[in-house]
């Protein structure tokens, strides 16, 4: 997505001096009425943008220091590509599955949902089914104070203000901005009460999946306006407003939300992103030292399983290494290509097994010695 940078108050500019509203610490706001200040001046200073909102318990940051904010399918340091893939299998498996609920229980749309990715993503997102590329954010400050503040613990939260385009549609798509932004309200049928009671929307990168120059492209830091500090307790209302109670946040009877549920269950969320990443790392390890091994004799080795059969021809793999090493590929490359085929904490143990694994080859030489 395009950067912007927004225009601020003379106040605000002069709390943040020389920093990016990221990397500087966050402007702290007593009440509801000074936030909804804020608000007004920002968003006439910023006609060019239609301010968007987020609440949260925590300030998140990233390794440089600075606010981060990525849509959930991208999130970690340290993001591999091929676990970036399995993320985009279990969404399109999510996908299907709520077409298929949509039609198999006569819910208002289901053709329309069929036919439109960004709607089937974002339903399994706002309902938390699995990871997407998409991002929450309300139109309402009260919504995102009421979000910010919903965990009673710690002193204080923050709510975020964003500039997004400007909407034409229930999807719109912003190709000079790279941007598509999608209201729920217009999109939900009447089943799915959450998107009405939230005055959500949802945004993400427009045509970007897994392929990507850089990842700081996919953050939305990068339309971040200010970030305000807000107290968690009843003086920050000063009676004048109230905070929404979880019971509307999340409404009861919510048809969607059961049937999303039962596809929350289907899919194998239970695989871990951070686990399935480690995994993956350690892999790519071994793999390199083991192809390392193969080409100090073996000058045309292109390929792991043809590396492991060589050190075994030649002496320099014992059988047994050999054996843990075939059943470790095995799980790989279930984990790449049908990883709701794992079982719940088979990655853990196959991660144990090689760091086990790694010490053992680490030490090996040619069988020849040299090397």
């Amino acid at each position: 997505m395009r950067a912007i940078k927004g225009e601020l108050t003379t106040e605000l500019s002069a709390f943040l001096g020389n920093e990016i509203p990221a990397k500087a610490d966050a402007i702290d706001v007593p009440t509801y009425r000074r936030l909804m200040e804020h608000v007004a001046q920002l968003s006439y200073a910023n006609k060019d943008h239609l301010l968007f909102f987020r609440g949260q318990g925590r300030d998140f940051k990233n390794k440089a220091g600075a606010s981060s904010f990525y849509p959930s399918i991208y999130r970690g340091e340290r993001l591999l590509r091929e676990e970036l893939a399995v993320r985009f299998d279990v969404l399109a498996g999510a996908s299907r599955r709520l077409v298929d609920v949509f039609e198999r229980n006569g819910i208002a749309g289901a053709q329309e949902v069929r036919r439109r990715k960004y709607i089937q993503w974002s339903i399994l997102q706002h309902y938390e089914v699995c990871q997407t590329p998409l991002l929450d954010f309300t139109h309402s400050v009260r919504v995102a104070c009421s979000f910010a503040t919903l965990d009673p613990d710690g002193d204080d939260a923050y709510v975020y203000a964003f500039g997004l385009p400007y909407i034409t549609n229930r999807i719109s798509v912003n190709s000079e901005q790279d941007l598509v932004n999608v209201r729920l309200l217009s999109i939900c049928p009447p089943d799915a009460l959450r998107p009405y009671f939230q005055e959500g929307y949802l945004a993400g990168t427009d045509e970007v999946t897994t392929d990507y120059d850089s990842k700081d492209e996919l953050d939305f830091t990068r339309r971040l306006i200010a970030k305000f500090r807000i107290p968690r307790n009843d003086a920050f209302w000063e009676g004048e407003s109230a905070p929404i109670p979880p019971s509307a946040l999340y409404p009861s009877g919510d048809r969607m939300l059961e049937l999303c549920d039962g596809i929350r269950n289907e899919v194998g969320t239970e695989i871990e992103a951070g686990q399935l990443g480690r995994f993956l790392q350690s892999w790519s390890n071994l793999e390199g030292r083991l192809m390392s091994l193969a080409r100090q004799r073996h000058k045309r080795v292109f390929s792991v399983r043809e590396a492991i059969d060589l050190l075994a021809r030649d002496g320099t793999l014992a059988s047994e290494l050999r054996q843990r090493l075939g059943a470790l590929r095995e799980t790989r490359n279930v984990a790449i290509h049908n990883a709701s085929r794992l079982k719940p904490g088979q990655l853990a143990s196959a991660t144990a097994e090689m760091e086990s694994l790694r010490s053992a080859i680490q030490s090996l030489k040619p069988a020849d010695g040299t090397g």
